[in-house]
């Protein structure tokens, strides 16, 4: 394969300033990543602490094998709303005695760890990832349960949680629940419902109802470790398959029943030499222009992040806005699908239809890497067919069954998104930079369409057209989109797995990959009908 060359400039005043704006929106996002750790607030970890007791992260760090990394899922779930920054939950992949496994931990220094609609969406995704990669899922619990002033919004959503856990289950994923402290009213069910399941000596509380709830409907005195005990479910009502004496002997136990489980993953693995990039990804930062209007070389991503910044490019001189080829990342085989000048052509749509099926051929996974305003508009498009191509693109999407990743890159508008098959496709994994954008259209443009809409029909009417009114439903338009298509607004909702600094991108991917093939990594040759 061709090693991509470079035409970056360090010492061209772009590049750096470029790379001053990414920085500076690098330092916001570790300020937010900061408060995220931070759960409730210190006042909450000191009292957390003073009983005793680990902080989720804490647990986590020791749960997995030594000097290995935890790819942290949604941690910043819940910006920007009346909930708890981070969403009261600790989600990512780890790996454990070998194994790479999701985790979901409760963060009992946030609202107690109870589940909001945020902390919902966060964790059901990770049971997701769990499920589509084939993974080990190991429940750490401490949760007081339903947020209960969000219980409209957790309620009858939240039965997926016990749903998820039991299909798991049966498709031979195995579960753990790990319990450190309440899991009380629905959440009793968790450890029930996981095929594996160890109560902390004095600490675990397992039961539907507490004393004053059983007190209230039958009369009855009682205590928590009667009712629910983890010394009680270990020798009476045998909901516990393991007494721990304390929090590390509980972290103990889960290694070793991740470690027997005699997991083996079921993908190729990595198959191509996992050599460091020729080039320096700290480039990345003066790359990645400070206006996401600017188009920017998709050439020069890939050669910070493929392995050997080797590149097999695909019809290159045809369909010119659309880079699609092959390469590696961490020694697993991907093709690539990314967007090089934003719109996206019946040349680019055609040419992105076909690499995908080849993709499928050869069972490979695809990087899709979105910069996209979205297909093109216009008389000569339509004529020329952009709807069926486009069609064309989102069938092939749509119905590839090799695992997808999704990085967003720059801006992701319109059907562009779907058809680099953005969350509604349903990726493996979703990631984004910091900086990246997503929405229907740019703000300007959607402002604008609204103006050409009402003015429309005000002359329909036979009304004159208020033009102060218009300037103001403009800016407001457009300051409402400018909020809602920042990467903040969109991982506060779960809608990606999470942000992370450019130059983190190898690694975040190559962590992915093997993730992906933990299952089967396998093509398909059927697709809906293409409209020719």
């Amino acid at each position: 394969m061709q090693v991509l060359p470079t035409k970056v400039d360090r010492s061209s005043e772009e590049f750096r300033a470029n790379r001053e704006a990414m920085l500076a929106k690098l330092a916001e996002f570790e300020e937010l990543q900061a408060k995220a750790r931070l759960g409730g607030g210190q006042k909450y970890i000191d009292r957390h602490r003073k009983r005793g007791k680990l902080l989720a992260r804490e647990r986590i760090e020791l749960l997995i094998d030594p000097d290995t990394a935890f790819l942290e899922f949604s941690t910043l779930a819940a910006w920007g709303t009346d909930k708890n920054l981070g969403a009261n939950a600790v989600t990512g992949i780890g790996v454990i005695s070998g194994v790479e496994c999701v985790i979901s931990a409760n963060d009992p220094t946030s609202q107690a760890g109870s589940s909001n609609r945020y902390t919902l969406a966060k964790t059901l995704r990770a049971q997701d990832i769990a499920r589509q990669n084939r993974l080990p899922l190991v429940n750490l619990v401490e949760s007081g349960g339903a947020d209960l002033p969000d219980q409209a919004e957790v309620f009858i959503t939240g039965g997926k949680w016990f749903r998820n856990l039991t299909q798991l289950s049966r498709l031979g994923i195995p579960t753990v629940a790990l319990v450190f402290g309440n899991s009380t009213a629905g959440g009793a069910y968790v450890p029930a419902m996981c095929d594996y399941a160890v109560m902390v000596k004095e600490r675990a509380k397992v039961f539907l109802g507490g004393p004053p709830l059983v007190k209230m409907a039958t009369g009855e005195e009682s205590t928590d470790e009667e009712l629910g005990g983890a010394e009680m479910h270990s020798r009476i009502s045998g909901l516990s398959d393991y007494f721990a004496r304390d929090e590390l002997e509980a972290i103990r136990m889960g290694r070793e029943i991740v470690a027997h489980l005699n997991w083996r993953k079921q993908g190729y693995g990595p198959t191509m030499p996992a050599d460091e990039p020729v080039h320096d990804p700290e480039d990345l930062l003066g790359i990645v222009p400070r206006d996401l209007r600017v188009p920017f070389d998709m050439r020069e991503v890939l050669a910070r992040i493929l392995d050997g910044s080797r590149f097999e490019e695909y019809k290159q001189l045809y369909g010119t806005s659309m880079v699609t080829g092959w390469g590696s990342i961490h020694g697993f085989p991907i093709g690539v699908v990314a967007n090089q000048q934003g719109v996206i052509f019946s040349e680019e749509a055609q040419k992105t239809t076909e690499f995908i099926q080849l993709c499928n051929r050869y069972d490979l996974p695809i990087l899709f890497i979105h910069n996209t305003t979205g297909y093109m508009v216009g008389k000569i498009y339509e004529q020329r067919g952009i709807i069926k191509d486009g069609a064309k693109m989102i069938n092939a999407v749509a119905n590839s069954t090799v695992p997808h990743i999704s990085l967003m890159a720059g801006v992701s508008y319109g059907a562009g998104n779907y058809g680099m098959s953005g969350r509604s496709y349903d990726p493996r994994f979703v990631f984004g930079w910091p900086n990246h954008k997503v929405a229907v259209m740019g703000p300007k443009q959607l402002a604008g369409v609204m103006s050409i809409i009402s003015r429309a029909a005000a002359e329909a009417r036979g009304q004159t057209y208020d033009e102060e009114a218009d300037a103001a439903m403009r800016a407001m338009i457009e300051h409402q989109i400018s909020e809602e298509e920042q990467a903040y607004f969109s991982t506060a909702r779960v809608r990606d797995d999470g942000l992370f600094d450019p130059r983190d991108t190898r690694t975040v991917l190559g962590i992915a990959l093997s993730a992906i093939h933990s299952g089967p990594v396998k093509g398909t040759s059927e697709f809906g009908v293409f409209r020719m």
